[in-house]
């Protein structure tokens, strides 16, 4: 999960809403990366959830379902500010969430 978010936002860095008008494989590689993201925050533990209740994880869940069964009516705009918006508080809550002691 927080692998395709960094590479989304990887893939995003020094580009414009724009770019996802004028390039295919930005808009897919974009769109895969979340996919794997709600896929990932599917499976995340009620427990997890429950311990990180600040976590969006219906809407993650609920973008996936969308971008996968909506595939030819997606929102760029929306697609846009998922990955420049929501993805870097997403991955700031997954690194905390994964530096601390389990156990």
């Amino acid at each position: 999960m927080l692998d395709a978010a960094r590479e989304a936002l990887a893939f995003s860095r020094n580009r414009k809403r724009e770019d996802l008008d004028a390039d295919r494989v930005l808009t897919l590689a974009l769109v895969k990366c979340i996919e794997i993201v709600g896929e990932a925050g599917a499976r995340v533990t009620v427990a997890t959830r429950a311990a990180n209740p600040l976590v969006p994880w219906t809407q993650i869940v609920g973008m996936r379902h969308h971008l996968v069964h909506v595939y030819f009516d997606i929102d760029l705009d929306r697609l846009w500010t998922t990955v420049t918006d929501d993805l870097p508080p997403l991955v700031a809550a997954l690194e905390r969430i994964l530096s601390r002691p389990t156990g």
